[in-house]
């Protein structure tokens, strides 16, 4: 039994590419700019262990879990994408401003920052497919579990550093970067939904 380095590799830049841990500063600053740095810290940590929980429990029964829903890899992306545009929308118009405190911790955590921003359809897809490709090899196994949290305390390091921008934005530049993070949120929403009626499509 070895390490698979070349499964590492691939599943590190893949998961990388795909979560974008520098792409989701923006969407972490504007929905906790107006917290103080211990709940940016803890959203930052809920955030990231709550994606590690969804991509493992993918990685470990993903495909078991579709099958048996009868869920294919085009309704994750619909829903994921119909879950990132109601996001989208709040932060363009300031609604999610007026919601009470305690509910907005939860859902910075859970979502849309642990899933589907980070545990997306994307990353559960790509894990699934490296589980596949593994076919039973423990040192694949080993390289990619070893590429996941990898590519976790990347997120986890740009989410829990991301604060120091705060100081720069001031108040006026959170508003304007919670309104760029929802014109970005709401494109990706797009595309994701564009993918799951080609998937369908494709399918039939």
């Amino acid at each position: 039994m070895y390490f698979d380095v070349e499964v590492f590799t691939s599943a590190v830049i893949t998961l990388l590419v795909i979560m974008d841990p520098p792409g989701t500063v923006p969407v972490f600053l504007s929905l906790t700019g107006r917290k103080p740095p211990a709940a940016r810290a803890k959203a930052a940590r809920q955030a990231v262990l709550i994606s590690l929980l969804v991509i493992t429990l993918f990685a470990v029964a993903g495909q078991a879990i579709l099958v048996y829903l009868g869920i294919g890899i085009p309704a994750l992306q619909g829903a994921g994408g119909l879950l990132l545009l109601l996001i989208a929308l709040d932060l363009l118009t300031g609604r999610e401003s007026t919601q009470p405190q305690a509910a907005e911790d939860v859902n910075v955590a859970l979502v849309p920052l642990g899933t589907p921003l980070l545990a997306g359809p994307g990353a559960i897809a790509a894990t699934i497919v490296f589980v596949r490709e593994a076919e039973g090899h423990i040192s694949a196994y080993l390289a990619l579990a070893a590429a996941i949290l990898l590519v976790h305390i990347a997120l986890f390091l740009c989410l829990r550093f991301a604060g120091g921008l705060i100081r720069l934005l001031k108040e006026s530049g959170i508003t304007l970067l919670a309104k760029i993070a929802g014109l970005l949120l709401a494109a990706i929403a797009v595309q994701l939904v564009a993918e799951a009626v080609r998937g369908f499509i494709a399918g039939s």
